[in-house]
């Protein structure tokens, strides 16, 4: 059985790691593709929430404010849509490599919440991780920069996109602490895909009349990288140490990059080979040490 979870969870991080990949295969506006991706998800989790998620609460709490739960769904779904609609954005801008690096610095964001906010206190050892990966970020700007273009944008919006994530997971944090899974994924989705939908329209993003290609790719992202990867993810959290999944999240960067070079031919440079390295190195020192983020109620939001 414990064989099992670990195969469940590298499948997982396998997974996720082609969602750059797909979003850049389909090759529409992202604010589409960001929306097509959570259409698709809410629409497939939505028989499964229908027969067991709808209204069923996690045992051990009582819900007292359920339109306090509402509106934190709301706000949760808000930050998907922000996620998704910057990470997928710049996908466009600068490398798959760089993206998904950058986008992976959201756990120093969510325990950096924790510590100032929460007053949940966080080991010298974070400090140091956080110090690491700001260098890493140092190294792998300053070498985006030089490359030229437009770059310095993808990098800036992979930045904002872990911001919001950051977001998504402190709110889902306290949300599943009284919904279960599905209660709480499904209306998230739903709600991020509303939220992207009048996006679509202020952008004029085209979402009806795309090539076939593109919505098939967008419904790969749904199952594979939404339902299939963030699922198994969170079935791992029942006997999986969170600290193991957590860090084993960051394995998405490297996978999503080695997919890049096989399926994209994008070939990344030394200094955004070092300044990667650098920047998971100090997130995995960080992670390591820091209790506040290690929570499982934290890392079940995905």
């Amino acid at each position: 059985m414990r064989r099992l979870n670990y195969i469940a969870l590298i499948v997982a991080i396998v997974a996720v790691s082609f969602a750059a990949i797909l979003a850049r295969l389909a090759d529409i506006s992202p604010v589409s593709i960001a929306f097509l991706r959570m259409a698709f998800s809410s629409l497939i989790l939505l028989p499964v929430y229908l027969l067991k998620g709808a209204g069923k609460f996690e045992q051990r709490d009582v819900v007292r404010n359920v339109k306090g739960d509402v509106v934190l769904l709301i706000f949760s779904g808000l930050f998907l849509a922000m996620h998704f609609g910057f990470w997928i954005a710049s996908l466009f801008f600068t490398t798959v490599v760089s993206s998904v690096v950058f986008v992976s610095l959201n756990p120093l964001i969510v325990a950096l919440y924790f510590n100032f906010v929460r007053k949940e206190g966080i080991g010298r050892g974070f400090w140091v991780g956080l110090a690491i990966s700001l260098a890493g970020m140092v190294i792998l700007g300053r070498g985006d920069v030089r490359l030229g273009g437009e770059n310095w944008k993808g990098d800036l919006l992979a930045i904002a996109g872990a911001v919001s994530i950051a977001g998504y997971f402190i709110v889902g944090s306290r949300l599943r602490k009284r919904l279960n899974l599905v209660a709480y994924v499904f209306p998230v989705y739903t709600f991020s895909a509303i939220f992207l939908f009048f996006a679509s329209i202020v952008f004029r993003a085209d979402i009806l009349g795309l090539p076939l290609r593109a919505y098939i790719y967008c419904l790969l992202m749904a199952l594979l990288c939404q339902v299939v990867g963030h699922s198994l993810l969170n079935w791992t959290l029942r006997t999986v140490k969170a600290t193991v999944v957590t860090v084993s999240v960051l394995g998405e960067p490297v996978g999503s990059s080695f997919l890049a070079f096989l399926i994209l031919d994008e070939v990344p440079t030394i200094t955004t080979i070092i300044g990667s390295i650098v920047i998971l190195s100090g997130i995995f020192v960080a992670l390591r040490s820091s209790r506040g983020i290690l929570r499982s109620d934290v890392v079940s939001s995905f």
